[in-house]
């Protein structure tokens, strides 16, 4: 596989690495080219500006959720069909899981695609000096291939000129000079950006601001030929269908909710359900009544805590929802969806599936989790382990007590288990447990008669 790719990373977060990927994104795009759009870890929110601008779904590289083996082999796969793929970079270059050596890394996943790095460095407060930056970066790991510098955050000529000045000596050619730009600040709340789903205009506006910042800063020919000379990487592209079977007959449909309050999923979820033999409808809660035949429902994440008197509102899907779920309609609830699951969020009637109140709190929930799992449903049996993620501010407290979905580090039980419910605020990449979307869908064929 040879597909042009270059992975854009920074010293650090706030360096504008979002900005000028996504702005690259778009207008690489502009100037005639099939771009696919990628982010190194298990943010939500990067892919939603990635899709607005390549106008391909945003897609996730994280060895720590997917493992390690899978990440050239989902990039191949995400990149099918473009000519050139930009990977945007999580915090530091050579930032990864805490004790592990830069494990999952924008660093490590460069190196799993064999592709090489554009870094993006904020020079606002500093001239000569980054030029030191760069060379720091450059010689922290060799086996790191580090082919261009973007400059960002410019205030004047004689700024770019002292910064140019001291990145000269590195020998990395700069590839492009960024002055600050207002038009480029995006609505920002506690969790991050606000999803591109949530405001679409703003997003575009955004997104062709920066497209036209990158058009007017960056040396779009030089930043190809950078692309063009990353190493071949022989792999073969992940393929859903060969990780699942679907059955002969009958398709059920699995609804997926989306829209403002659920965005937050993986492209690969709904392509593995698909591929195990379901049709995959998506559906607003905000607004909308389950799908017609729906057989199982998925719940993503997002911001319910944000929507929470509109999803109260519609009562009509509120009690659908409790109704089928009464009836042994198979779930799985992540993070939003779990919430949704609850009978109240910050005073707000919701589903009353479960036993339990949520709200808001000022206590930040983040990072990987290695889970357990605490109870057989018919997703997961007892005592499978998995890895997944959280990022959260709310919480969730029961009135009684629970079968609970995980066992956590330290003893902690998380989320509720049911039969045919799996709620949790965990987040999982199902590209590594792909008998998880099989078993659902073989929950849901059950739930439509189509097998007993």
């Amino acid at each position: 596989m040879s597909i042009p790719r270059v992975v854009v990373a920074a010293p650090s977060s706030g360096a504008g690495k979002t900005t000028v990927a996504v702005g690259l994104m778009a207008a690489l795009r502009l100037a005639g080219h099939r771009v696919a759009g990628f982010k190194v870890g298990p943010d939500y929110i990067d892919p939603g500006f990635h899709a607005v601008a390549t106008g391909r779904p945003g897609r996730n590289l994280d060895p720590m959720l997917s493992g390690e083996e899978r990440v050239a082999p989902l990039f191949a796969h995400g990149a099918a069909g473009a000519d050139l793929a930009v990977v945007e970079g999580v915090m530091g270059l050579y930032d990864g899981a805490l004790g592990t050596e830069g494990y999952a890394s924008t660093a490590h996943v460069s190196k799993l695609l064999r592709a090489p790095i554009v870094l993006v460095v904020d020079a606002s407060a500093a001239g000569r000096s980054v030029g030191a930056v760069v060379a720091g970066f450059v010689s922290f790991d060799t086996g790191v291939r580090i082919v261009g510098v973007i400059l960002n955050k410019v205030g004047s000529d004689r700024h770019e000129a002292e910064v140019r000045a001291g990145v000269a000596p590195t020998g990395v050619p700069v590839l492009g000079v960024l002055r600050r730009d207002t038009r480029l600040t995006v609505p920002s709340r506690h969790l991050g950006l606000i999803p591109a789903d949530e405001q679409r205009e703003q997003a575009v506006t955004a997104v062709e601001a920066a497209a036209e910042l990158v058009r007017q800063g960056v040396d779009l020919e030089a930043f190809v030929a950078a692309a063009k000379a990353a190493s071949e990487l022989d792999v073969e592209a992940w393929d859903p269908a060969a990780e699942v079977s679907p059955a002969e007959e009958g398709r059920p449909v699995i609804a997926m909710a989306g829209g403002p309050v659920f965005s937050f999923r993986y492209t690969e979820t709904a392509e593995l359900l698909t591929a195990a033999g379901a049709e995959v409808v998506t559906f607003d809660p905000l607004h909308e009544p389950l799908p017609e035949a729906t057989s199982a429902l998925y719940l993503g994440g997002g911001f319910p805590e944000l929507h929470a008197e509109a999803l109260s509102d519609n009562a009509e899907l509120r009690k659908q929802v409790a109704t089928e779920i009464a009836a042994g309609l198979p779930v799985v609830a992540e993070c939003a969806g779990l919430l949704y699951l609850c009978r109240e969020l910050d005073g707000h009637q919701l589903t009353g599936v479960l036993p339990a109140t949520a709200r808001m709190t000022s206590r930040l929930t983040l990072g990987y989790r290695t889970a357990i799992a605490a109870t057989t449903t018919a997703i997961f049996d007892e005592g499978r382990r998995v890895r997944g993620h959280e990022f959260h501010r709310t919480t969730v407290e029961y009135d009684s007590d629970v079968d609970s979905a995980w066992y956590l580090p330290g003893g902690v039980q998380e989320g509720v288990a049911r039969p045919k419910i799996h709620a949790s605020y965990l987040h999982l990449h199902w590209t590594a447990t792909p008998d998880v979307p099989a078993r659902f869908v073989a929950a849901a064929r059950v739930y439509a008669g189509l097998e007993k």
